[in-house]
């Protein structure tokens, strides 16, 4: 356009001269070396508009003729990067119905014309997995790599698949690695929660929580229940390695509120009958019914080899005269009469437990009970009953 408007310009400027000077069209010479040229000044300046349109002519041939060439080049690489989307599109399809072989196929086919290889690659490493072809899987997560901002694409790739190859400890090494440069990616904690909890490694987890509830990865209910199922399993290490002497110190440098869960009460206090540090466990059961109801506390109690249960029948029976309705109560307390060999007292307390809810425990121990007092009618009839709660 700019070009078109020079060209009027200086057409108009010509004619105006032209008329101006009319009449007086003037002489020009040109000379170069044994050569002369003559002529007016009215034909040398439309010769120099002629040779100005005839330049912009050849111009405007030259640049039409590379733009088609351009364009037929284009055509072809947009028709490519059409047919990659296309077969691309029809692998993951294919990887989601679970067709690993025709996936794999679709998606490499024409990786090299996509504009985004990564994906053939990653999506071709997930067919390659699924076939259980490891050589081919990692053959196609190193091309990947290759590939522009691939890192952690890559690697939370090679994560998921150890994973769910129960490869904990590689699956750990990706995940720690790529803690250090995405510690808020949820996928990255979501993994590192399951591959933890596989390796039991306590510490860690109770390490990880802040961060899961503050990527809103786990609710308040899992929060909780992670958070005991850690701490049951850190003090089932320390146990084992220390003792229960290590594990009371353990116990007593635990929060205050920790310690009040009922919950953590019970895998302490089972952590210690298994270490027979029964009367010390006998003393946080003890302490903890004053402020617990749990039924789990109660029925810890007759697993205890107390060297003298007197002290723990005492303790159940204040507590079944204060709350009549307490089945475990009344379970704990009758095993204990059962040990005493107190058979009518038993008998009283597993019935009353199974007036309240129905137990196969505690139908087996009074069917026991009963036949040690040679009321076989009645064992027999109890013992029916508990054959119906096994068929339901």
């Amino acid at each position: 356009m700019f070009r078109i408007i020079f060209l009027f310009v200086v057409l108009g400027a010509g004619l105006f001269v032209g008329t101006q000077f009319s009449g007086q069209q003037g002489y020009v010479l040109i000379s170069i070396a044994d050569k002369t040229l003559e002529m007016s000044v009215t034909t040398l300046v439309i010769f120099l508009i002629g040779t100005l349109a005839a330049l912009f002519f050849l111009e405007f041939v030259i640049k039409r003729f590379l733009s088609a060439s351009s364009s037929t080049w284009n055509w072809f690489s947009v028709r490519k990067l059409k047919r990659s989307r296309r077969y691309t599109n029809e692998g993951i399809i294919k990887l989601m119905e679970g067709d690993w072989k025709a996936a794999e196929k679709k998606v490499t086919r024409w990786a090299n014309h996509h504009d985004m290889p990564l994906l053939c690659y990653l999506a071709a490493a997930e067919a390659a997995f699924g076939q259980g072809n490891k050589e081919k899987r990692d053959h196609y997560l190193q091309l990947a790599s290759e590939q522009n901002n691939a890192e952690l694409a890559v690697q939370l790739t090679r994560a998921k698949q150890a994973v769910r190859e129960e490869d904990f400890q590689f699956a750990l090494s990706v995940l720690t690695t790529l803690k250090e440069h995405h510690s808020s990616n949820s996928i990255v904690l979501s993994l590192l929660k399951t591959t933890l909890v596989q390796l039991k490694d306590w510490d860690a987890i109770l390490d990880l929580l802040p961060k899961l509830k503050k990527a809103k990865l786990i609710d308040n209910l899992e929060l909780e229940q992670l958070e005991q199922h850690a701490q049951c399993g850190r003090m089932k290490t320390i146990a084992e390695a220390q003792g229960s002497e290590g594990l009371i110190a353990h116990w007593d440098k635990l929060p205050r509120k920790t310690r009040q869960d009922d919950h953590l009460i019970t895998c302490f206090t089972k952590q210690l009958i298994a270490r027979k540090a029964d009367h010390e466990a006998f003393t946080i059961i003890k302490e903890a019914l004053k402020k617990s109801t749990s039924d789990e506390l109660y029925l810890l109690i007759p697993e205890m080899n107390l060297s003298d249960i007197h002290p723990a029948i005492t303790l159940l029976q204040k507590y079944t005269s204060k709350t009549p309705s307490n089945a475990a109560a009344h379970s704990a307390l009758a095993q204990l009469h059962l040990r005493e060999q107190q058979w009518s007292d038993a008998q009283i307390h597993f019935e009353k437990a199974l007036e309240i809810r129905s137990s196969l425990s505690d139908y087996a121990y009074l069917a026991d009970t009963l036949e040690k007092q040679d009321l076989i009618k009645a064992a027999n009839e109890v013992s029916r009953k508990a054959l119906t709660l096994i068929e339901k």
